[in-house]
């Protein structure tokens, strides 16, 4: 067994985070060859033509030296098998096969370990690959991908069509005939090996070379990574016929994340370590997907920690020349990022090659470096779970709860006086003293006119007959429907079939809101371009019609007490309706808002109005006269205004909102366009919580559970850490 020769270093830690575990200088840099990492073992090419094999459950444990090679050795891969494992190394001039049982038992007889050859003078190897039953080798070598039979020496078949050199190929995990390969001509080619032929060839995806690939057979996709920095993600579910499901921008993905990482940190969690970086020191690193692996986070952080879940937890380990990356193929979003250069300890801040393998369930992951400039090869050990947790900051910030935890506050805006709201209003100053003494009115309503018969009392019969029984469609709708509502059974699995549809209008007017009736859910208002319409729930009956605005209609929502209905539009309006006879109660306009009001609905059990127009938050007092005066009833004596207004950080448009109204809450939800969502505590009057780049792009709906019954609200719906 032979000692590879140079300065071989061991566990210089650098924190809990990454520690160094292994260090060797090779005689001939490495910086492009294809590494490998398995369960126990890693494998990299040492001073050229040699292979060395360390262990990464015991690195301190005596590398293994594997010398058959002529040529400096470019590509590493372990077979699949347990046991025995398989080790396939590639030159110019050989590809070798080994078995690591059989060479570590001859080195420690004494003897030279021997592999098995398999392929000769195939070219310049970048990739290498062995199947599923480590029967099979795809090499990848100029344009074409040689398949060898391992147990024959054989070539079983040479696939080319790819104009540029291949750098990467995988085995499909549930057909394992199928192989897809990468290449520099920036396309993806998907083969049958078996028959060796082509099935699917892509079109040019992206202006650089495509470096890796990883097939996910969780997700049945298809990942790759090109030298610019961007990841394509496509789908091999049958029938899909390789669809683009995503493309993804490495470096916009990192500066979104730690956008997010500095909002919800404190001031004392994990920051960049800069130390020893003098002003204009620092140099801008570009990140080529050099590696991509699985990483499985299921039992690394339990379900409470955040958007993460103890099920189908699909993630990837993104190695770059600047740093590791873990993404989630479920959102599309950076969990945890690991520069090199925040670790001013470690040997190699920039790297040429890189190869991480985590184990199901282990908290630690290993990482295999070469230098991109240098002769190094580092071996690092990766502390998982205080990676993705340093970065959560889920210690940081107050506990936030939909419950109130004390009284209104002297100075909130919901503290108001409803005996002061009923005082008689002063008269104006400038008014004469007659009509101050003498109020016109039409002599014929006048109560001491007994000849005009208004004074007496109208003859009413008890008890008589309805004969008129012509309907008049649903133009005034009862407070409470007589009938039961069956609940969905939640062991039944979610409706696909369409129970009923209506034709909301014959024009171009799309639906743009719709929302059931509070507490029963027997109605449905929908609105529409520029009016809304109330169903019955099961869409039977003629709608009744709630017309008036000028714009689409942004938002509907009822009242808590079933008498009102509420309505947003673009015009720039917000109309409270009667459900008696679908009439206008209310009208708010350009006085109260200066743009469009994008959402609006019913707050504190009736009490306020929650509106949204341009970047600002409104809270608005309302007074509806229901008293009739059949001679000035054109005269609307229903008010509105805004009590307390609060703009969104950043003074970004808001999209949507959301609210409690079934129950006192201090907390208010709102969405952005810039993608963020901020909590605002109305209670205390200001932002309780900000949460930066939450979705890919800009949110367009927000809402929480509002209907369990008060008996579960304490269990249900206090928030211990508030999250989304």
């Amino acid at each position: 067994m032979g000692d590879p020769q140079g300065s071989l270093c061991t566990d210089a830690g650098v924190g809990d985070l990454v520690t160094e575990k292994c260090l060797v200088a090779s005689e001939e840099a490495a910086c492009r060859a294809q590494l490998a990492c398995s369960g126990q073992y890693c494998a990299f090419p040492l001073h050229g033509n040699a292979l060395c094999v360390w262990s990464t459950d015991d690195p301190s444990y005596q590398p293994l030296t594997l010398r058959g090679h002529h040529e400096p050795v470019t590509a590493v891969a372990f077979g699949n098998a347990v046991s025995p494992l398989l080790i396939c190394s590639a030159s110019r001039d050989y590809v070798i096969m080994w078995t690591l049982d059989e060479c570590r038992q001859k080195a420690l007889q004494g003897l030279t370990p021997r592999g098995v050859v398999v392929g000769t003078l195939l070219g310049k190897v970048l990739c290498l690959r062995l199947s599923p039953d480590d029967r099979a080798a795809a090499v990848c070598a100029g344009r074409k991908v040689f398949m060898l039979d391992t147990e024959r020496q054989s070539t079983l078949a040479e696939l080319e069509g790819h104009r540029g050199a291949v750098t990467a190929a995988e085995f499909c995990p549930w057909q394992t005939h199928l192989i897809i390969s990468v290449s520099e001509d920036r396309s993806f080619k998907v083969w049958d090996h078996h028959m060796g032929s082509l099935i699917y060839n892509s079109s040019v995806l992206t202006a650089s070379p495509l470096l890796s690939l990883l097939i996910d057979a969780e997700s049945q996709q298809l990942v790759t990574g090109c030298a610019n920095g961007q990841l394509w993600v496509f789908s091999l579910v049958e029938g899909h016929h390789y669809r683009c499901v995503t493309r993804v921008d490495l470096k916009k993905k990192r500066e979104s994340f730690f956008r997010r990482v500095e909002s919800r940190l404190p001031e004392e969690g994990w920051r960049p370590c800069t130390d020893g970086l003098e002003k204009g020191e620092e140099v801008e690193a570009s990140l080529p997907v050099l590696g991509l692996r699985p990483c499985d986070l299921s039992l690394v952080l339990p379900a409470e920690c955040g958007c993460l879940s103890s099920e189908n937890t699909t993630c990837l380990w993104i190695g770059s020349s600047a740093g590791l990356f873990i993404f989630n193929l479920a959102n599309f979003k950076l969990e945890a990022v690991l520069h090199y250069k925040d670790f001013r300890s470690l040997s190699i801040q920039v790297a040429g090659s890189c190869a991480v393998m985590s184990r199901a369930g282990d908290e630690k992951a290993v990482c295999l470096l070469t230098s991109l400039c240098g002769r190094k090869i580092a071996l690092l050990e990766i502390h998982v779970a205080a990676l993705v947790r340093s970065q959560r900051g889920h210690s940081a910030g107050r506990d936030l709860s939909v419950l109130p935890r004390a009284h209104v506050l002297s100075t909130s805006p919901l503290h108001f006086r409803p005996a002061e709201e009923n005082r008689t209003q002063p008269a104006p100053q400038r008014q004469s003293a007659v009509r101050s003494t003498i109020k016109d009115q039409p002599l014929v309503f006048h109560s001491k006119v007994k000849s005009s018969g208004y004074a007496s009392t109208p003859h009413v019969t008890l008890f008589s007959p309805k004969t008129n029984t012509r309907s008049s469609g649903d133009r005034s709708l009862p407070r409470r429907a007589c009938h039961r509502c069956e609940e969905y059974p939640l062991e039944s699995s979610p409706p696909t079939k369409v129970h009923k549809q209506r034709v909301l209008a014959h024009g171009p007017a799309a639906a743009s809101c719709v929302q059931y009736s509070a507490g029963d859910g027997r109605w449905l208002a929908c609105g529409l371009a520029n009016h809304a319409l109330v169903f019955r729930a099961d869409l039977t009956g003629t709608p009744a019609v709630f017309s008036g605005h000028d714009g689409a209609v942004s938002a509907v929502c009822w009242s808590h007490d079933g008498r009102w209905l509420l309505s947003a539009s673009r015009d720039g309006t917000l109309r409270l309706w009667s459900l008696r006879g679908a009439e206008l109660a209310l009208c708010a306009g350009k006085d109260v808002f200066s743009k469009p009001v994008r959402s609006a609905q019913f707050y504190y059990i009736d009490t306020f109005i929650l509106s949204s127009s341009g970047p600002e938050l409104q809270l608005l007092k309302y007074h509806v006269d229901t008293c009739k005066d059949e001679i000035q009833r054109y005269k609307q004596k229903s008010r509105c205004k805004c009590v307390f207004r609060l703009p969104m950080t950043g003074m970004t448009e808001i999209t949507s909102l959301s609210a409690v109204n079934d129950f006192y809450s201090y907390l208010v939800l709102t969405a952005g366009r810039n993608r963020t969502l901020e909590v605002f505590d109305l209670n205390a009057g200001r932002s309780a919580a900000t949460i930066v780049e939450a979705h890919p792009r800009p949110v367009h709906q927000i809402c929480q559970n509002k209907e369990f019954p008060l008996l579960f609200l304490v269990s249900l719906l206090y928030l211990k850490k508030f999250s989304f």
